[in-house]
């Protein structure tokens, strides 16, 4: 054995500890931004938009922005918009950027590494810039914008503010000008209408968590009072006919205003405004919410046809349930100092999963979703949830972590890559936990006593609030003392799925799967773009017999299935739908399937497949606390 002071001699004259060569050193860091701070601003930002130009779709701003004489000014376009959890703010939609002080250009440039960031060169003795430019609304993907017959003011589209200040001590005072004929809807106080409309001053937090939806075919409707406040829903359209909203929709939705109210006690709002688009030129693609309203776009026949559009029944809900849940109190970590601080999404499984479950169960109390409806909704969650391969790496824990990688970015394989499975797995979770306060009061109390007490308003303020999970674990703590914090953890940092349908099986039900699917669940399949073989043959195909997904690790993943691969044959004759589904009913369980995937033909033998199976709900044992959750309550009074 050699002695230890030979072998350190040896290891650190090995070629791994040599002398590094010479080569190129890293540039010091810019100096930074200056973060935002709670100060007061030096006067206010006059912020001008011109939406007439519908037909190139471009948005034209004015703006005035106050300067501090001698410091220096950095510009910043917001980045984290509000509600998106992510930075998805698209400066690549900015142009034309002019900058002027007393009638002079003024240089900028843009930060090298922060790219949202402009370096203002402001001269000696200027009390304010003036700035102009598009915002190029077509390259926006996947949000409302423009077309000739609606227009969606989303004011971090279109403002550049002053970096080192929260952007609540920033005042702005907005006009906005529109095509001729066009009416507006939004929650912002309106001080006077002529070639554009003067919004009243507000901060800049505030203008923008108060988008303006604006059409030439539009509707206003009273759906009741909230506490003392006033809620409306506006309606705005592609054509005249989609604002024919029937009386008992009208209903179901001024019943959702009472149910919510029972729920959350007094508002935080002196007023709130759905704004809905009814639109086949603009995305369909969901909602965003609001403090004082909220964003749901739908396809043109929504109101005319709910019944075809099950799965989009509790969005209403959904965003108006976050007024409370989210954005009066909102997770330390989500809040937001300005529009370019990256939040933490830790809690997301709170900010949207408990959201989502108070949608899904305001909609079945308030008649937009039957009672079996909303079990059929529960059973196609439950299955899907149930069958994630992905849990056994990612838990619901990383998952709120989603938004910050995943926005913008497709995902091949999405039930082992994960996508935001907080919105599922936290409609369950919250189940588990409704149920369970339930269970252990003998019916006394629930989740809604919860929520009235830690997310309810005093009716008169409008501040935001705060709250971290110690908080929340202690007001569920006041109305069934257990060790709420551990239950969390067990359940958020799970790596199986054997306490995910606790929840379901507590409330008086279980899981099973029938020959025939529900309604819900074939409008589910529409949604995801096929037909969904998922659970027998691991795959979900769409239009001419396009693969759309293969579950990770199924018979079709082993015989080399991919995304995008497409069916040929079944069984040797030629692809169809049809031809499927019946060679999946014969007692071999095996089929075989031709595919062409990377330009090759290929076939596989796929052995032991079973049948098409769907997802319901089917009675169990035990009190069906479940079907009391759904059941409506008396309004309580507010306090």
């Amino acid at each position: 054995m050699k002695p230890l002071s030979l072998l350190l001699l040896l290891a650190f004259a090995s070629p791994c500890f040599a002398e590094p060569e010479a080569g190129p050193q890293a540039e010091p860091s810019p100096a930074p931004r200056p973060p935002p701070q709670d100060r007061p601003f030096p006067g206010m930002v006059e912020l001008s938009v011109d939406a007439r130009d519908t037909d190139h779709k471009v948005m034209r701003v004015h703006e005035q922005v106050p300067v501090v004489p001698g410091a220096p000014l950095t510009l910043l376009y917001p980045q984290w918009e509000p509600a998106s959890h992510a930075p998805t703010g698209n400066v690549a939609a900015l142009a034309g950027l002019k900058i002027t002080a007393r009638g002079r250009s003024v240089a900028w440039r843009r930060d090298a590494l922060d790219v949202y960031a402009f370096h203002v060169d402001v001269p000696s003795g200027a009390r304010s810039v003036e700035l102009e430019f598009q915002y190029l609304s077509p390259t926006r993907s996947g949000t409302l914008a423009m077309s000739p017959d609606l227009v969606a003011a989303l004011w971090q589209d279109v403002v550049l503010y002053p970096a080192g200040w929260y952007a609540r001590d920033i005042p702005v005072r907005a006009r906005l000008r529109l095509p001729p004929g066009f009416q507006a809807a939004g929650s912002l106080a309106i001080e006077g209408v002529g070639p554009e409309i003067r919004y009243a001053l507000v901060s800049l937090e505030t203008l923008v968590d108060s988008p303006v939806y604006a059409g030439r075919w539009i509707r206003d409707l009273d759906l009741g009072r909230a506490g003392g406040a006033p809620v409306r829903l506006h309606l705005l359209a592609d054509r005249a006919e989609s604002l024919a909203i029937p009386a008992v929709f009208q209903d179901r939705l001024r019943t959702l205003v009472i149910q919510t109210a029972d729920v959350f006690g007094a508002s935080h709002f002196r007023r709130y405004d759905f704004l809905v688009s009814l639109s086949d030129a603009l995305p369909s693609d969901g909602g965003t919410e609001h403090l004082r309203s909220s964003e749901s776009n739908f396809g043109p026949d929504y109101l005319l046809h709910p019944e075809a559009h099950l799965l989009q029944q509790d969005l209403l809900a959904h965003e108006y349930v976050h007024s409370w849940n989210g954005k009066a109190l909102v997770p330390t970590g989500l809040w937001m100092a300005d529009l370019n601080t990256p939040t933490r999404d830790n809690l997301l499984w709170v900010y949207e999963g408990q959201t989502q479950y108070w949608g899904i169960v305001l909609a079945a109390r308030s008649g937009l979703r039957t009672p079996q409806e909303t079990l059929d909704l529960l059973a196609v969650l439950a299955a899907k949830a149930q069958a994630r391969a992905g849990r056994a790496w990612k838990s619901m824990a990383d998952s709120a972590l989603d938004p910050v990688f995943d926005a913008g970015h497709s995902v091949a394989w999405p039930d082992w890559q994960g996508r935001e499975d907080y919105y599922v797995d936290g409609v369950l979770l919250w189940l588990d936990v409704d149920t369970l306060i339930r269970e252990r009061t003998d019916g006394r109390h629930s989740l809604d006593d919860v929520a009235r007490a830690f997310f309810g308003g005093d009716g008169r303020s409008e501040t935001v609030r705060t709250y971290s999970l110690a908080d929340l674990c202690a007001a569920l703590n006041q109305v069934a003392p257990m060790d709420w914090a551990g239950f969390f953890a067990a359940r958020l940092e799970a790596h199986d799925s054997r306490r995910l349908l606790d929840g379901v099986e507590r409330g008086g039900y279980r899981l099973a799967f029938a020959k025939s699917p529900t309604k819900t669940f074939r409008q589910t399949e529409q949604d995801d773009g096929g037909l969904d073989l998922r659970a027998s043959l691991g795959l979900l195909v769409g239009d001419q017999g396009v693969v759309r997904r293969v579950v990770w690790d199924s018979r079709a993943f082993r015989a080399g299935f991919s995304p995008g691969a497409k069916l040929t044959t079944v069984n040797g004759a030629p692809y169809s739908d049809a031809a499927l589904l019946s060679a999946l009913q014969n007692e071999h369980g095996a089929v075989k399937l031709g595919f062409l995937q990377d330009d090759r033909d290929r076939s596989a033998d796929l052995i032991g497949v079973s049948m098409p199976s769907y997802p319901y709900l089917e009675r169990g044992s035990g009190r069906p606390w479940l079907d009391e959750v759904l059941r409506p309550v008396g309004a309580r009074p507010l306090p």
